[in-house]
């Protein structure tokens, strides 16, 4: 009998754990675990010093678009078993994790591919919104390069 496919979306404003992570998508009928783990830089592409991030999300839409992507991810690899999304709100540091994933399959090479599409598909589809703040204390919304929303509307965009 196979195992339950499950996946996790957990938006919140606590710390987060990679072990957490890791530990919802571990299975005795996968050999590998791909980790993905986004932290908060210090410079943002202007040169400017970022002292923090502060993320915003409209959660009952995210939760709905990480459901359509998690079908599209086993659409393309269907051996993935477990997917798992963790992702700041609020107030992130320089140096702390904005988002860690994982995902498991019975190969490396399906959750290394998935993964990768994760994270650039969460970042075009998934609302979530950053604002960086610099050390002049002036801040900027930012939105990503992958963005679908802005590249329909040709609008500028900045890759964080």
């Amino acid at each position: 009998m196979s195992e339950q496919q499950r996946d996790v979306l957990k938006l919140s404003r606590d710390w987060l754990s990679v072990q957490e992570v890791v530990d919802t998508v571990s299975s005795s009928s996968c050999g590998a675990i791909s980790v993905f783990i986004g932290t908060t830089r210090e410079d943002d592409v202007d040169g400017r010093k970022v002292i923090g991030l502060d993320y915003e999300a409209y959660e009952p839409m995210a939760q709905s678009e990480f459901t359509k992507l998690c079908a599209d991810i086993r659409e393309r690899w269907p051996t993935v078993t477990h997917v798992c999304v963790h992702h700041r709100l609020g107030w992130v540091e320089v140096g702390q994790a904005s988002v860690v994933m994982a995902i498991s399959s019975p190969h490396r090479h399906d959750g290394q591919q998935a993964i990768q599409h994760c994270i650039s598909q969460l970042k075009a589809h998934i609302p979530i919104w950053k604002k960086e703040v610099y050390d002049t204390r002036d801040s900027s919304w930012k939105e990503n390069a992958e963005c679908s929303w802005a590249a329909q509307h040709k609008l500028p965009v900045t890759e964080k």
